[in-house]
């Protein structure tokens, strides 16, 4: 088998044809079985270690019906469990669909419907136990997260030792959009090893090296971030849950030396006391990578300060990867606020009427692959903002300067229209954030009879402050238009771990109220 396995990935790579996933993964094993390749907490899979694992897994989903072509919902937290799942999933042919676990039920079935998946894991706990019982897993093969861990530690399990299949489509992703209907966002290309790795290479993940993953892998970014390292052969290790210092104190025990962030995670972590901040030896960091949600050009700035422009890199693009940019911190520099230059694709500026915008003009920002190339994705349960010749739009607002930098002002449906003026709330958040009381805000418009609307200001606080002291700070910041008319204060946090909000549904609940 380990002859098999040294062999495969070479042929297919001579032939032209795409790698699986898992023929990769398998290399890495049997060049450095003792290796570390996974680190959940206190637990670490060798190379050797995982591959096994998941070879058990793939065949327990084999007996329940999982083949090439298949969809597997994964409905599980960052943990070990999912890793395995995933992988056995790649390694039959099928394609993972990870999906939060955290949301409602009623959201959650009708996800799963729309995907209509040959099997469904999820977690065990009372949350899985509902998810259980809905009318869509039901009716279909159910397993928890408890029989993978049965199933991957057990020595005498069968292991399924063939030869790994190429999914079809390697990513099966979620998205509630604006509008907070569900849909599937479906990568339409193989699950080819050596175009996953360029990805990688080009995020600047480099072989054998060591990943922090710190955001839930139901969502796009750390999902690939994940499969991307370990098809690198990096040692991957996931955080269960987000925390400030712990982040920092993994970088230190593992020697990571590329880290995933959000700008809510990046606040999170500027904002411990510079004490706890500085005691931890980040020597070993050669990026930290962010991307998700705009980044206040103050706490790009501080990043940069702190860390050196060299590790800081930012990444612009939808999961539908249309077209995307990346900027380094010294780039950055010479174009504050820029999210970078394509890399992958085309985009465009464009006004209403759909012609283009000339340098720093702000307009739609349209996005296409260009040339002969074609569109990497499909959709289910959703139909794309499209124009002729390919190009299509997220509904991102922004311009392109004179160098053809991209910068990008917010999305087109959370812009508030106060008395005919655009009002985003991006900028908003931006300025209130930058507050040192403020953990987290969310600004959203709400009904006013004389503007139509206005900004109301959702704040997340680590210490007391008054609405006056924030609307003072803000009035140093933003035109006065801009300022919100009101500010609630909130208990539990605004953003995910991904540093997504659902503007939309925080608004109706306001509105209904």
């Amino acid at each position: 088998m380990i002859g098999t396995i040294r062999r495969l990935p070479r042929v297919a790579t001579l032939l032209g044809m795409p790698t699986p996933f898992l023929d990769a993964i398998r290399r890495h094993a049997v060049a450095a079985p003792e290796r570390p390749s996974l680190s959940v907490g206190e637990v670490t899979l060798t190379r050797a270690e995982l591959v096994a694992a998941v070879e058990r897994v793939a065949a327990a989903f084999a007996e329940r019906g999982v083949g090439e072509g298949s969809w597997v919902t994964l409905v599980l937290p960052n943990g070990i469990e999912f890793v395995q799942a995933a992988l056995a999933a790649w390694l039959l042919g099928a394609t993972p669909q990870p999906i939060s676990r955290r949301l409602p039920p009623v959201e959650r079935e009708a996800i799963i419907a729309l995907a209509d998946p040959a099997l469904v894991v999820v977690a065990e706990t009372a949350g899985a136990a509902e998810t259980a019982e809905t009318a869509e897993t039901a009716e279909r093969p159910t397993l928890s997260g408890a029989d993978i861990a049965r199933w991957a530690a057990d020595p005498s399990a069968p292991r399924h030792e063939g030869a790994a299949v190429t999914s079809p489509e390697w990513k099966v992703v979620t998205s509630g959009g604006s509008t907070g209907r569900p849909k599937l966002i479906v990568a339409t290309s193989p699950a080819d090893a050596e175009a996953l790795a360029g990805l990688g290479t080009l995020l600047r993940l480099r072989p054998d090296g060591a990943t922090l993953v710190t955001g839930p892998m139901s969502h796009n970014a750390p999902y690939v971030a994940m499969i991307a390292a370990l098809l690198l052969g990096n040692h991957v290790v996931v955080m269960p849950r987000f925390d400030a210092a712990e982040a920092l104190r993994l970088v230190e025990r593992h020697g990571i030396d590329w880290l995933y962030l959000v700008p809510t995670m990046m606040l999170r972590i500027w904002r411990l006391p510079e004490q706890e901040r500085l005691r931890y030896d980040l020597s070993s960091l050669r990026v930290a990578f962010h991307m998700a949600a705009p980044c206040a050009p103050w706490l790009k700035s501080e990043w940069i300060g702190w860390l050196g422009p060299e590790k800081i890199l930012e990444l612009y693009g939808g999961t539908e990867l249309q077209a995307m940019t990346v900027i380094t911190g010294t780039e950055w520099l010479e174009h504050e606020g820029s999210v970078g230059k394509a890399v992958i694709g085309e985009i465009e500026c464009r006004d209403p009427d759909g012609a283009p915008l000339p340098p720093r003009a702000v307009g739609e920002l349209w996005m296409r692959r260009g040339g002969a190339a074609a569109i990497p994705y499909r959709y289910v349960g959703a139909r794309a903002k499209a124009a002729e010749d390919n190009w299509e739009s997220l509904g991102d607002i922004g311009f392109l300067d004179e160098d053809g930098y991209v910068y990008v002002t917010d999305r087109d449906t959370d812009m508030i229209l106060v008395g005919g003026e655009n009002v985003y709330p991006a900028e908003v958040e931006a300025a209130l954030d930058e507050h040192p009381a403020v953990r987290s805000s969310c600004v959203i418009g709400l009904p006013d009879d004389e503007l139509g609307a206005v900004p109301h200001a959702l704040v997340e606080l680590d210490a007391d402050v008054t609405d006056d002291e924030l609307l003072a700070h803000a009035r140093t910041r933003l035109e006065p238009i801009k300022v919100p008319r009101s500010i609630e204060r909130v208990d539990s946090p605004l953003r995910d771990d991904a540093g997504k909000v659902r503007r939309s549904a925080l608004r109706a609940e306001r509105v209904r109220g």
